[in-house]
């Protein structure tokens, strides 16, 4: 019984692409085909014969093509168990035939899901239900039928084929691949519908929270190990658009700073210019523009020549040979580019433990994910845009002049990509000093002088970014002292008052954005 040769095939799929080539193999090699709708005439018109499923049920397809396949004759032949005479008696009774594979792709919920300003009913329409009830059928009686959910498993069906049938272990691999893919399309239907009729009813047109928050994802890679080698881990859901050009597969680390390097530079579009940045343990410990990616990496690992040991660099555009020939001394873990030449690949790989990544600005998900002892922690994912500085509050006696207000806008991007309490210092389009996850706002604030000073930085005129506010004059005073011209940061503290008379006192200019950046 361990394989089973195909004898009949139902095949109703809104993804049609291979679908034609996979018929033709079956039907070679004399499996009837059943189908429907669209697809039966696409089978049809590339000279297959197909049984219509209304044939079989003795009953038309009505209402759209909304009732066609839930029907006993249909279901009977994907449940009956071919082992239970009893099973097979009351099949030939009611003149329930075998099928013996089920090939269903669902309508496309997910990608309508997606559009902008989508209408309700839209949504609804593209909620397949006889779909996943095939495929819930023939999953459910994996013993006796074959199930395929995705056009990716053709070939191996075929493969299958070639050896006398599928095998059970086939079988099962695809029976447990429906049952993650409905419990997936489920989930973002009671995800997407229920965030919609909760935002309608409280009359809020923006998108809420879901009252039910589903995660279904497919482990697509083991890991090594964890954050730490006694830790077990892998990877769910997908790293399309992440290409391993060169080095050993990625870490449960390495992949926790890659996703920091690329959200951090996505806040520098290459259309600004060239933009690179340096991370170590999620971290950013050097950020620069350039008016080449090399300057940009070079004022970048000026900011502390020590920390990037091991470290991640990003860039925002094309990596040639000159950019490469000066990281190539150093050692970085993982060097990150849209594109390399192929010259600064051929340098760059002669180091066997580097890891060589190509990736475009990828965008992140919309919502983040974090567990916690009672379960997930859901939030909106935080994002900062230039045009939010037209929002920002001058609440000091003197302006900020147009450099500082460069310098203030740069300090604002990197600084939400720093833990708490975070601080950065920066001047002219690059960082000088960073403090980072600091109990205390005055300890990050004494960090990043201190790191900057370590450097040889002149700090006299630069401006500072505070992922939040500065609950005491204190942090404002050790500033200014330091050199700090501007600040920028988010207010909100009952001290308000008390730190903008401390920047006054001390003649620097301070914008409020109303806007916190936490990052813990």
């Amino acid at each position: 019984m361990s394989r089973i040769p195909l004898k009949r095939a139902l095949i109703s799929v809104h993804d049609k692409s291979g679908v034609v080539e996979l018929a033709r193999a079956l039907a070679d090699q004399g499996c009837e085909l059943v189908s429907t709708g669209g697809t039966a005439r696409l089978l049809r018109d590339n000279g297959l014969t197909v049984r219509d499923v209304s044939d079989l049920t003795g009953f038309p397809e009505m209402m759209d093509g909304r009732v066609k396949t839930l029907h006993p004759r249909v279901h009977g032949g994907l449940l009956a168990r071919r082992d239970q005479p009893e099973d097979l008696e009351l099949a030939r009774e009611h003149g329930i035939g075998m099928i013996d594979l089920v090939v269903v792709t669902l309508y496309p919920f997910e990608e309508v899901s997606r559009r902008p300003g989508v209408d309700l009913a839209d949504l609804v329409e593209n909620i397949d239900i006889g779909g996943p009830a095939m495929l819930r059928s023939a999953a459910k009686n994996h013993a006796f039928v074959t199930v395929l959910s995705s056009t990716e498993d053709y070939g191996a069906l075929l493969d299958q084929m070639a050896q006398g049938g599928p095998d059970l272990a086939f079988r099962r691999g695809m029976a447990a691949k429906v049952y993650a893919r409905t419990a997936a399309y489920d989930g973002l239907i009671a995800q997407v519908l229920g965030a919609r009729f909760e935002a309608e009813a409280a009359g809020d047109a923006a998108p809420a929270m879901p009252p039910v928050f589903s995660l279904t994802l497919p482990r697509v890679q083991d890991l090594r190990y964890g954050e730490n080698p006694h830790q077990r881990a892998a990877v769910y859901g997908s790293l399309a658009g992440l290409e391993i050009l060169h080095g050993k597969a990625l870490s449960y680390n390495n992949l926790l700073d890659v996703d920091a390097a690329l959200e951090l530079m996505g806040d520098f579009p290459l259309k600004e210019g060239p933009a690179c940045a340096i991370l170590k343990h999620t971290n950013p410990c050097g950020a620069a523009l350039g008016t080449t990616q090399l300057e940009a990496f070079q004022r970048a690992l000026a900011t502390d020549s020590l920390s990037p040991f091991g470290g991640i660099v990003v860039w925002n555009g094309h990596l040639n040979l000159e950019a490469a020939r000066d990281v190539h001394g150093l050692f970085m873990e993982i060097l990150i580019a849209p594109s390399y030449d192929e010259e600064a690949l051929a340098l760059l790989r002669k180091k066997k433990d580097r890891r060589l990544l190509a990736a475009p600005a990828l965008a992140g998900p919309a919502l983040q994910v974090r567990h916690f002892f009672g379960g997930l922690l859901v939030q909106g994912r935080d994002h900062v845009h230039e045009e939010d500085s037209a929002a920002y509050r001058c609440v000091t006696q003197r302006q900020p002049t147009a450099e500082e207000l460069r310098n203030l806008l740069f300090a604002w991007r990197v600084v939400r990509h720093v833990k708490s309490n975070a601080i950065v210092l920066a001047a002219e389009g690059r960082t000088l000093g960073m403090g980072a996850g600091q109990m205390s706002r005055v300890d990050a604030s004494e960090l990043a002088v201190a790191k900057a000073r370590k450097e040889g930085h002149n700090l006299q005129g630069c401006a500072l970014g505070s992922d939040a506010f500065f609950p005491f004059p204190d942090g404002i005073q050790a500033a200014a002292a330091a050199g700090v011209t501007a600040v920028i940061q988010p207010g909100g503290s009952v001290r308000d008052e008390d730190v903008v008379r401390a920047a006054d006192e001390a003649g620097l200019a301070m914008l409020f954005t109303d806007r916190r950046h936490f990052r813990h």
